[in-house]
């Protein structure tokens, strides 16, 4: 037998023990009046004044007929003491059934040790959950990342600095609601279900709904929906929720991804890049009191106003290659190839400049930086540009050479929209997976009438990685997607 075995074993021992001696090792409700924290920031007021408290045992060392502990809350982490003397032979028996893991709720008082400690002397103690399964050794920590991640809960007991980043993550989910609210956008929801996975380029997750016999699409965005609503006549509307691609997985890819789309009435791309700088640079101060952020290694300052580049300008900076002065689309593969860039087979002029910017560009762009102007064979929902019809009123936000936002002046004629969707059918007919379906329901609405529009899109998650300074973007998400682990 382990180790570990020995350990649990004991510790079942030890359950068996408390309902013998007729307690229930798993109690139902104890009132804490205070956080650990709070006592500890507050000594002065609550010095010699009685306390109670509830959390997890996280150290544990005896002395004799003395023992010292650590209890761990949502707030912090506290020093208890007890002895004989103060708490009875009887109770002090029952604390020694305790291990380190266990949830425990105690009364006592404040007092500072002679090392300076604030230390909480127990008068009495409840056992409140005991913990079978030891925890990783606190001195050693929980290093392995894959446990990290797919046991979170052990990395939020042990690592103490993953729980100030899940704190941080709901300020800036908070701030970004409030920035909003304030600018009088109502916040919604839409299906995450539909027949129809529309917005973006993605490939969806598919499931089956037994009762109605259709196949279901998980959303890969919010858009077509949100879009609706302006037709019915919301004017300011946004969505901060999940949204799904069946794609890969990487430090800055998670299949399930939290989302923020934006839309506005009577707003065009140019007044979304005014919202995407001013909303950003206001988070920052707001959560982190400055504009500045900083992330592997490198540091981006979102105050406004933030340079802008067109996609053209943007290849013929990084990658040298200027297709204003290419003619045609096999010139433009052929003009790719050169450069080490391979295209799909039929791939026009406007996807060529596209595959180049993504391969070539995007990673040199540390920002923050608006890239605008893309090819319409890339954009099927934005409007396209009344100066050269070959590209759309359409930018992407890039910091630290990563995709940020995403938004567009909205298409909002119907007939030119169908169009769109029909040569997304025929990628899809040729086997392009994330082309974009055929959306009746959408372009009915569309000949309803839709006002002249901008949208936004945010990647919530990969914004938060960088102002949490984290490398992975599983390290901002509590319960990555993970591959299932073999037995």
């Amino acid at each position: 037998m382990s180790q570990k075995d020995d350990l649990i074993q004991s510790r079942h021992e030890k359950l068996n023990e408390w309902y013998r001696r007729g307690y229930n090792p798993y109690g139902e409700s104890f009132e804490a009046k205070q956080k650990s924290q709070e006592i500890v920031d507050n000594l002065e007021e609550y010095q010699d004044k009685t306390v109670s408290l509830a959390g997890r045992i996280v150290s544990k060392r005896e002395h004799g007929k003395a023992t010292f502990a650590h209890l761990q809350d949502s707030r912090g982490t506290i020093q208890v003491y007890l002895n004989v003397d103060g708490i009875g032979e009887e109770n002090y028996e029952l604390f020694r059934l305790t291990d380190i893991g266990d949830f425990i709720g105690v009364n006592g008082t404040v007092f500072r040790t002679r090392r300076g400690e604030v230390t909480v002397a127990l008068n009495n103690f409840e056992i409140l959950t005991k913990s079978l399964r030891p925890l990783p050794e606190k001195w050693h920590g929980l290093k392995d990342v894959e446990i990290r991640y797919r046991q979170r809960y052990l990395d939020l007991i042990v690592n103490s600095g993953v729980k100030e980043t899940f704190i941080l993550r709901s300020k800036i989910l908070q701030e970004l609601r409030s920035l909003l609210n304030e600018q009088d956008f109502l916040e919604v929801e839409t299906p995450m279900m539909s027949t129809i996975a529309g917005g973006a380029s993605a490939r969806p997750f598919k499931t089956y709904h037994n009762a109605l016999g259709v196949n279901l699409f998980l959303r890969i965005a919010t858009e077509l929906h949100l879009k609706r609503l302006l037709v019915g006549g919301m004017d300011k509307v946004y969505e901060l929720g999940k949204v799904f691609r069946n794609e890969g997985i990487s430090t800055v890819h998670n299949p399930e991804f939290l989302s923020l789309e934006v839309y506005q009435a009577y707003a065009d791309y140019l007044d979304m890049m005014e919202l995407t700088e001013s909303l950003m640079g206001d988070l920052c101060q707001r959560v982190l009191g400055t504009a500045e952020i900083s992330w592997m290694g490198q540091v981006a300052d979102l105050t406004p106003p933030w340079p802008r580049i067109t996609m053209m300008e943007a290849v013929k900076e990084y990658a040298g290659l200027d297709f204003s002065k290419i003619d045609g689309d096999e010139a433009a593969r052929k003009a790719a190839l050169d450069l080490g860039v391979e295209t799909q087979p039929l791939a026009t002029w406007g996807e060529v400049m596209s595959e180049v910017f993504e391969t070539l560009c995007e990673e040199k762009l540390i920002g923050p930086i608006f890239v605008k102007d893309y090819p319409v064979e890339v954009s099927p929902l934005a409007k396209d540009s009344r100066e050269d019809s070959r590209f759309t009123y359409r930018f992407e936000a890039f910091i630290f050479g990563k995709e940020i936002a995403n938004a567009f002046t909205e298409l909002n004629d119907p007939q030119e929209q169908r169009k769109r969707f029909e040569a997304q059918v025929r990628k899809r007919e040729k086997g392009d997976e994330e082309a974009h379906m055929m959306d009746e329901d959408f372009l009915n609405a569309l000949e309803h009438g839709m006002p002249p529009a901008g949208g936004l899109g945010i990647g919530v998650d990969r914004l938060i990685m960088m102002m949490a300074g984290a490398s992975s973007i599983r390290d901002v998400i509590l319960f990555p997607t993970l591959r299932p682990r073999e037995e």
